[in-house]
């Protein structure tokens, strides 16, 4: 099989991935009194290209990218890591502050990294299974059907390894379930745009 775009896909999904690491300790305040980090807005674009992805070039390439991704945050982690232990001139007086933003505990990282591979590859392969049993119609359900099995599970595994103890068991249910709606509201508002992307890759890889 040509993979003429893979790469670009590849890209932005390790990006995406990466970056939504980064700014996932900023909390904010949404409606309703709901609390969410402000990754809510980048990662389901993860999960998107993670619907792609097996769609288009199939589980075993999705499970590649998929580790590709683990590996390019594992390295940004541990530049962030040497960075923030690189000594510092007296007059520097910003290391708190990318402490406060790259720092990031073992804790929050073993949580994002669980949830990650647990619920990136569950959707991957929920895809496929939806996408045998429908034999290839219905792309709006094994999109959406795959990303609530992903994000529910990712959601769970990241919000109970790294606040369990920390807050109410109560408000960590909340919270799970706050960002795995959220997660999926959005998939299925962009549902139109992710038919677009899968018909236009097809094409452009011959597979139509």
């Amino acid at each position: 099989m040509k993979t003429k775009y893979l790469i670009h896909l590849a890209v932005v999904f390790c990006v995406s991935l990466v970056v939504s690491n980064i700014i996932a300790g900023k909390l904010y305040a949404a409606p309703l009194g709901i609390t969410l980090t402000a990754a809510v807005w980048l990662f389901p674009i993860v999960y998107i290209i993670g619907d792609v992805v097996p769609e288009v070039y199939g589980l075993a390439t999705a499970r590649k990218v998929i580790w590709l991704g683990f590996a390019a945050n594992a390295f940004a982690v541990l530049f962030f890591m040497l960075t923030l232990s690189l000594p510092y001139p007296p007059y520097w007086v910003n290391q708190e502050a990318f402490q406060a933003v790259l720092g990031f505990t073992p804790r929050l990282l073993l949580a994002s990294f669980i949830g990650y591979l647990i619920g990136t590859n569950v959707n991957a392969w929920v895809l496929v299974k939806i996408k045998a049993l429908t034999s290839g119609r219905w792309l709006w359900m094994r999109t959406i059907g795959s990303t609530v099995v992903g994000e529910s599970l990712d959601s769970f595994f990241f919000v109970m390894i790294a606040f369990y103890g920390l807050m109410p068991i109560e408000a960590l249910y909340g919270m799970v379930v706050a960002q795995a709606v959220f997660k999926t509201l959005y998939e299925a508002a962009v549902t139109p745009v992710t038919y677009a992307v899968v018909t236009w890759f097809k094409q452009q890889e011959g597979l139509v």
